[in-house]
């Protein structure tokens, strides 16, 4: 960057030098820039803002998520790491996008405060981070669980896992390998979420579905039954079954992003329980997280439909494992 020109005309400039519109103050002053100067722009109805000590955003507006990450990860040095919701948004996921703080790892002997929106952890155990984009991040399980030692509400701890288990970024197993490996401080939650989808379900989010029903006020729900027709041909395992009016209800997954393959066969899975004359609703993952009273009343719906009609001849394999 030329040195000494600091009008408006070197604004374009000035910008594609920073880093998404981060500077640093010592290379400000360095490029020439006199602390009056910088100072004067960052005052209280001035283009400029201090994002964090030592750090210049070049607009006086709200910062984005990934500026507030970036300044994060310059702020804290070299060795840090993104981990939490900052880092499951950096890896795609979009739930995560809007989180409030921006947590980052250091080394465990250096000493730095949180502040802000930056909320620092010392950790004896970094790892090994995958670069994303300009980003230092924890892989996807490290990351995961960092975010949900943090929170107090299990609703939430499903949703998170449910969401990086759903998409096949990471097995329940690998989740209990790195809680078992880490910090055991925060981790009751995630364990209680991870033995629920051992004990109780094939997937995190039948268990948010398992929930819901509860709160429906509908009669027995049974999770994974077999389905047969009369003639003990399998025709399905949905992931709830209401066998008193024969109404199955579908996760689909869809809403996780499989490949074409997976969800052309949820579609056929669907259309062999229909023409045996089974009632199917089919859920997406997310609306059980954000639409709850909505599903709850589509639920019932689908179940006063099903009751309507005469019960297809179709039953539960017998001894079939929940």
């Amino acid at each position: 960057m030329r040195r000494g020109r600091w009008g408006s005309v070197e604004f374009d400039e000035l910008w594609a030098w920073s880093d998404d519109g981060l500077v640093r103050v010592a290379d400000l002053r360095e490029a020439g820039m006199s602390g009056y100067a910088i100072d004067a722009r960052c005052r209280s109805g001035g283009p400029w803002q201090r994002i964090l000590p030592g750090l210049i955003l070049l607009h006086n507006g709200i910062p984005t998520q990934r500026q507030r990450r970036s300044a994060a990860l310059r702020y804290c040095g070299a060795d840090a790491v993104l981990t939490g919701r900052a880092a499951l948004a950096e890896h795609g996921y979009l739930s995560s996008e809007a989180a409030g703080d921006v947590h980052v790892l250091i080394p465990h002997a250096r000493r730095l405060q949180s502040m802000d929106f930056l909320t620092v952890e010392r950790s004896a155990r970094m790892p090994n981070p995958v670069q994303l984009g300009s980003l230092a991040c924890a892989p996807i399980t490290r990351a995961l669980l960092d975010a949900a030692r943090r929170i107090t509400d299990i609703r939430t701890v499903r949703a998170l896992i449910s969401e990086v288990v759903q998409r096949g970024d990471a097995t329940p197993s690998d989740l209990l390998a790195e809680l078992n490996f880490g910090s055991r401080r925060g981790t009751a939650l995630p364990r209680k979420v991870l033995e629920e989808v051992g004990e109780n379900a094939h997937s995190v989010a039948e268990i948010d579905a398992f929930e819901l029903w509860k709160r429906s006020g509908l009669p027995l729900m049974l999770p994974n039954k077999i389905v047969e027709d009369s003639r003990g041909r399998f025709l399905a395992r949905p992931d709830g079954w209401f066998d008193d009016v024969a109404l199955a209800w579908e996760i689909d997954s869809h809403d996780w992003h499989l490949g074409a393959e997976e969800h052309d066969h949820t579609l056929k899975r669907r259309a062999t329980m229909q023409s045996a004359g089974i009632v199917v609703m089919a859920t997406l993952p997310s609306h059980l997280r954000l639409e709850p009273g909505r599903i709850i009343d589509n639920l019932r719906d689908h179940y006063e439909l099903a009751r309507s009609r005469p019960r297809p001849n179709v039953r539960i394999r017998p001894d079939t494992p929940g």
